[in-house]
């Protein structure tokens, strides 16, 4: 519903910015006063104004109602959708046990030289 709505705003938005391109300005009138040709058009000398007028003023009130609809939706939205949303959240992995290692010389017990020598000699 919600995507019906936006479909149907933006098309009035631009079918608005259309019509107040195709109208005439205030000052147009003088012209068509001193035979300016707009009374052989298909809507005679005024009607094309009046149509312009009427049909931006209907889809200005589509557009203001379409607002109101998005803003509804947006405000009414749940947080949780989708097919997860209902599924408890994992729990955290188990440890992995920790390698054995030989314990590390301490500092009070420091590495005495037969240790260090035997090391050295291959096998």
């Amino acid at each position: 519903m919600e995507t019906l709505i936006l479909v149907v705003h933006v098309l009035a938005a631009l079918a608005i910015i259309g019509l107040v391109l195709l109208q005439h300005g205030k000052g147009a009138d003088m012209g068509a006063a001193f035979g300016g040709g707009a009374s052989g058009s298909l809507f005679g000398a005024t009607g094309s104004s009046n149509f312009l007028s009427r049909a931006t003023a209907i889809l200005a009130a589509i557009f203001f109602t379409t607002s109101l609809g998005l803003t509804w939706f947006s405000s009414h939205k749940t947080e949780a959708t989708g097919v997860m949303a209902n599924q408890p959240a994992p729990s955290a992995p188990a440890t992995a046990p920790a390698a054995t290692q030989p314990p590390l010389p301490t500092p009070e017990q420091p590495a005495t030289d037969a240790d260090s020598k035997a090391k050295d000699i291959p096998k």
